[in-house]
Formats: structure tokens, sequence, C-alpha cells
């Protein structure tokens, strides 16, 4: 290959629903730039954002109570959650014009409608949950939500929890039907395989070993074939880093100002997954309950309906656990070799504050398989042993850096996007709600590394998004058309409240 073969105008490094989500963007936008993906699996969609290594819950904010605080006034901030359902929306549209355009084919088999159910037990919860709930209900983006503590209406919603419980236990839930089972990694494969036809050069088996710049500013990028072993430099003028836990590496390799200061710490996942189908089919919907003290937000526990592979599944977890591999096929020194010397002050300055949850991880990681079916029966309280098995999910790299806020060494819950000051080269850091709000974060990519386009190409993204630049929650009349045209699209449920204004939908990461 000469070396003007090897030049290109954008290279992705990582086959994740980042990646392929930034590639069909660009393709859209600006058909004749060449783009080159390189992943070092042996497809698409294997790594973070693999159905089996994540949660598949559409992250509207519709369940997660993370999502959700209790100010000092005693009232109830939603304004993470508006900002999370807004980008899940974001995501929505996007996914809808592919499907319309004929880019992508059968919805059903990534996205299907499922209720997203919050649960509590204890009277103090039960009064957060209310509280919770009338302000979220009297926000368009959340009508039709339901609050019951009703023993008889909970056994309706939710029958396998109810199943054995004492009758005087004090429990509350809230619903709403517009929630939605996301299958990322079948997303992923799909619009990869568009791209393909879109003459983008897929590389599998390439692992991404270097990346520094080049006298004329573009970015020279090393990549090793990993079966021959043998060893090609390919440079283009952008470079997206969405390697999931890996990407803090290659970032660090950049040597850019804004990689300074930045470390990871790697969460991992485990989830237990029901083997006997009479169990499956009694419960039909997501259900998440409240984090442990100490616990990241990746680990709040939930019981999920999930469709793989147009099977449903039964899932519960994730009980969180620690391993140094920044990716399940990365390797035992992942994380000592992220360590460097502009960064080591902020991770010892972590590992000071973070004692809870350095304590939590290594006792959930003690944890017997008796001692993780009692977590699963404060879930459902006839759970058998004989009935669950273990699955390991992905893992996760939480983002450690130093803020005004949180000062030295502050971990961050979220998904962070790191930018060259000049847009030649962006990374993708961190976890939840990720996959879910991947179109949302992608528009701020292009925003941020093209800014010379943006005008050209607003005409292009408002037909891709006809929210872009819009609040939803400020103009309900396109909420309404929104709701109602992605629902109709993407196939899922339309039974929305009489009066509506709308009601939603969601994705997720683990």
């Amino acid at each position: 290959m000469s070396n003007s073969e090897k030049k290109t105008d954008v290279i992705l490094i990582g086959a994740g629903i980042m990646s392929a989500t930034l590639g069909t963007m660009l393709k859209e936008l600006v058909p004749e730039w060449n783009i080159k993906v390189f992943e070092k699996l042996a497809g698409a969609g294997e790594e973070s954002s693999n159905e089996w290594n994540n949660a598949g819950t559409g992250h509207a904010a519709l369940c997660e109570l993370n999502y959700t605080s209790e100010k000092p006034d005693g009232s109830v901030d939603i304004s993470k959650a508006i900002n999370i359902n807004e980008q899940f929306q974001v995501s929505m549209q996007f996914w809808s014009y592919l499907v319309n355009r004929q880019l992508i084919h059968n919805p059903q088999d990534f996205i299907m409608s499922l209720p997203h159910m919050s649960m509590v037990q204890g009277e103090e919860n039960i009064t957060f949950l209310k509280k919770r709930f009338e302000a979220m209900s009297n926000n368009p983006l959340f009508e039709g939500m339901e609050f019951s503590k009703d023993p008889e209406k909970l056994m309706e919603w939710i029958p396998l929890i109810m199943q054995g419980r004492p009758a005087n236990e004090a429990i509350a839930a809230t619903k709403i039907d517009s929630g939605t089972d996301v299958n990322f990694g079948a997303l992923t494969r799909m619009l990869f395989d568009h791209l393909k036809t879109k003459n983008v050069d897929m590389n599998y088996k390439h692992s991404v070993d270097g990346i520094k710049r080049t006298d004329d500013g573009s970015w020279e990028v090393k990549v090793k074939n990993v079966d021959s072993g043998a060893v090609e430099k390919h440079t283009a003028k952008f470079v997206f880093i969405g390697g999931g836990g890996g990407s803090l590496h290659l970032l660090q390799k950049t040597g850019i100002p804004e990689s300074k200061h930045i470390g990871g710490f790697p969460v991992s996942g485990i989830f237990m997954v029901c083997n006997n189908p009479e169990v499956v089919e009694k419960h039909h919907a997501k259900v998440y309950g409240k984090a442990a003290v100490g616990a990241p937000p990746m680990s709040v526990p939930h019981l999920d309906t999930r469709f793989i592979d147009n099977k449903k599944s039964l899932l519960f977890g994730p009980f969180a656990g620690f391993s140094p591999k920044f990716l399940k096929t990365g390797s035992m020194l992942d994380l000592i070799t992220s360590v460097k010397p502009n960064n080591v002050l902020t991770m010892l300055a972590a590992g000071a504050k973070e004692m809870s949850l350095t304590k939590y991880l290594i006792q959930q990681v003690m944890l017997s398989k008796e001692q993780r079916m009692k977590e699963l029966r404060e879930f459902i309280p006839n759970a058998k042993i004989d009935e669950w098995d273990f699955v390991v999910a992905g893992q996760r790299v939480q983002v450690i850096k130093d803020t005004e806020a949180g000062g030295k060494g502050t971990l961050q819950f979220g998904t962070e996007v790191v930018t060259a000051e000049d847009g030649s080269v962006a990374a993708l850091l961190g976890a939840s709600p990720g996959a879910s709000t991947a179109v949302h974060v992608m528009f701020e990519v292009i925003k941020k590394c093209f800014p010379q386009h943006m005008t050209e190409w607003e005409p292009k993204l408002k037909e891709m998004v006809p929210s872009y630049g819009l609040s939803l929650m400020d103009n309900p009349e396109l909420l309404r058309e929104v709701h109602a045209s992605t629902a109709k699209v993407l196939g899922l449920s339309e039974d929305l409240p009489e009066s509506s204004s709308s009601v939603e939908i969601e994705v997720e990461e683990v």
C-alpha cells in the first residue's frame, strides 16, 4: 500500500455504537469523505456495545432514580432527567430517519416497547418516589407516568416481584409504558453493514498501537494486523477515538494538552440470567431500584426484561466488581499503565476520596452466589438458586479528572468527550448513559470538531433530527409530533394518554 493510499479524511478507532453513529452521520453530511475504521476484535459491537455487555435500558431517565436528587428544601431536582430524556429523544429521531430512508431495516431487531418502572421499599423512600413522580408527571416529557403503593395494582404491574411478600410491606412503584429495550449490539452491526455499502473501509482484527501528530497537523495512526503482526501507518485530518475503555491510553498517546490530568477507574459488572422460561414470562418491564450507599450509578440494581435475538430474557444486576482491565478483552496492566506523571496526583486524590466506592467494590467482588441470591430476593422473594446463571457484563472506565466543583481527582459518573483545541481529534470516555445518548454526543463532537461546516450542514442535521437546536420540553407540540412519528416508524406502541402532550422512551448502558 503506497503512502497516498494510506491517507484518508477520517479515521474511526473502535467499531462500537459511537463510531457507528459518527460514521453514519458524516456519510450523510459529506458522502465524498473517505472513512477508515480500525477494530481490534473480529467484528463490530463486540465490547461495550454488545447486547450482553450493557443493560439495553433506554436511558430516558424514566426509571433511573440516580438521575433525580432531593434538594435541601425537600423538593426533587429533575433537571438531569430532563437532559437525558431529551438526548434520548434525539437518538430516536435519528434512528427513525435511518429507517425512513431505508438505510437500516427491521427496527424491531434492535428496539422494543417495554414499560420502565422505579420500585422502592420503606416509608422514607416511598415519600421520595412520590415527590419525584409529582415533579416528573407535571413535565410534558414524562406525561403518562403512574404511581402506586396499592398492593393489588402492584401485583398487576409486577407479579413476579409481589408474589411471596408480607402483606404489610411498605413498597411503591412508578410505571411509564413508553420505555424501551434496545439491543445496541444489533444496532451497531446494522450501522456498520450500512457503512460498508457507502465504501467505508472496515478493518477488523486491526489494533491501533500509536497515534502522533505529523508536520502538517494531520494524525498518523500506527495499526497492527492482529493475525499477521504486520504494522501499517495511516494518516487522517480527523481521528475519533471510540474504543470504550481502550480510549484513555490512545488519548494519552496523542499528547494533546486536553489529555493531561485525566485518569480512569475500571468497574466490571455481573448479571444474573434466569434459565426458567416460565419465570421469564411472568415479568414484563425494566424495574430499577435504589443504589446501595457507595455504589456507582451503573450498579443500581434492576430486574430487566430483555429482547436479545428476538428472544425474551430476564436479567438481574448488575453486581459491580473490580478488574484492572479497561476492556473485557484488555490487559491486566491497563490500570497501572494509564498512570502517568501528569495524572498521578489526580489518581491518588481520587483513591483517597473514593474509599466508600473502593470498599463497596471489594465487598461486591467477595459475594458468594448465595449472597447474590439474597439481593435478588429483595426483588423476587421466591427466586430459586438453580434457576439463575451468571453472565459477565462489559467493563466500564469511569473518568477521573480535576474539576472546579469537586477539586482534584473527582470521579465522573457519565459520558465525557475530550477534544483537541483545533478539533482534529476527539475521544469518548466514561460510561452510562453512553449508548442511549450516542446521537446527541456525536452531534457535540461534530459541532466542536467541524465548526467551519456547521452553517452548510444545518439543514441536513435538521432533516436527520427535526428537533435539532430546540428544547422538546419547551415545545410540547413538536414533542407530540416527534413521539408519534418515532413510535410509528420504529414500531413502538402508540397508546398515548388521551390528553397527551407525550410520553417517552429510552435506552441505556449498564
